[in-house]
């Protein structure tokens, strides 16, 4: 997670086809997948929220924590009347530590999919800060987007927290790197959250909670296709599982057919043999050492890392060109 955080909140997309046409692509395809930005509807981001309050989950425990102990060091490397530009949101109550330390903040950026949970969650912002300048965008940030006009002459931090790059492929998040570098510019500052690889009963526990959170969460996704593209997944049809690919350092979430069974979406069947699986999210473990490699094949060099042993937060600086 982590997009449980790729794509803190993915809610409908500007048209619903692309979501059609990205959910029959993925079902089609051998291994079937589906792109964890659709798990974040309004269901979903709730869920996910409820998640991050468990017990076993540590990611958003751990850098809440880093952030509240480190704030100053953090905010001490942002330039003075700088946007902070959050990359797929979600709650801003990470944002708020830096927020809040940071009084060289003159405007926040929270950039999401779901335009209805960033509206409650910012309107409970605005109340809490009022004098912070507050410009949402409703974005998929993995895409390019625009800073609104009267922001462009200001310099730009960059957050992206919740390890929400590691449920990127290695080659995809090196290219996100650069698209985040495009959106900043030259010689920015970026803050971003990396979950560190750890014993696997640990991570084990963190996917699988004893209270089946994350199983709901997992098979939302198929409640919302059922919702928003009028398909028929029986959710009892369907099981969570989630483990660790120790050859590849990543967590693997996928939804398995507990039957032989035909799904119909948009008019289109879809046959399931009895324990096909549905790979809907994977989440890479990187070393200290590992993710600075990749910042760096993303054209940002490592200038600060601050971690408590599970988790880790870097600080990047992008090439100055100019």
């Amino acid at each position: 997670m982590n997009i449980r955080s790729v794509f803190s909140a993915a809610g409908p997309l500007p048209a619903a086809d692309g979501f059609a046409a990205d959910v029959l692509a993925g079902l089609t395809a051998k291994p079937k997948t589906l792109s964890p930005k659709y798990f974040y509807d309004l269901a979903g981001s709730a869920l996910f929220e409820r998640i991050t309050q468990l017990p076993e989950y540590y990611p958003t425990r751990c850098e809440i924590g880093i952030l509240h102990d480190n704030a100053p060091a953090i905010a001490s490397m942002f330039p003075p009347g700088c946007a902070l530009i959050e990359f797929g949101s979600g709650s801003s109550r990470k944002a708020r530590i830096l927020l809040s330390a940071a009084a060289t903040i003159e405007a926040y950026v929270p950039v999401d999919i779901s335009g209805d949970f960033l509206q409650q969650d910012l309107a409970q912002l605005k109340r809490d800060l009022p004098h912070l300048s507050v410009h949402p965008l409703v974005e998929d940030f993995t895409q390019p987007f625009a800073v609104p006009p009267h922001l462009a002459g200001l310099p730009r931090v960059g957050f992206f927290p919740g390890s929400t790059i590691g449920n990127f492929e290695p080659h995809e998040a090196t290219r996100f790197l650069r698209h985040i570098g495009a959106v900043l510019g030259a010689g920015s500052l970026l803050v971003i959250g990396i979950d560190l690889a750890k014993d696997e009963p640990t991570l084990h526990r963190a996917y699988n909670d004893a209270e089946g959170v994350t199983a709901k969460f997992n098979l939302n996704l198929l409640a919302r296709i059922n919702r928003e593209l009028g398909a028929d997944f029986d959710l009892a049809a369907f099981e969570h599982r989630a483990f660790f690919n120790r050859e590849r350092s990543r967590i693997e979430m996928h939804l398995a057919s507990c039957r032989r069974q035909r799904v119909r979406i948009n008019g289109t069947a879809i046959d399931f043999r009895a324990g096909e699986m549905i790979h809907t999210e994977s989440s890479y473990k990187y070393s200290v050492e590992s993710f600075r490699g990749l910042a760096l094949r993303g054209g940002w060099s490592p200038i600060a890392v601050f971690t408590d042993g599970l988790f880790s937060v870097h600080a990047l600086r992008m090439a100055d060109h100019g």
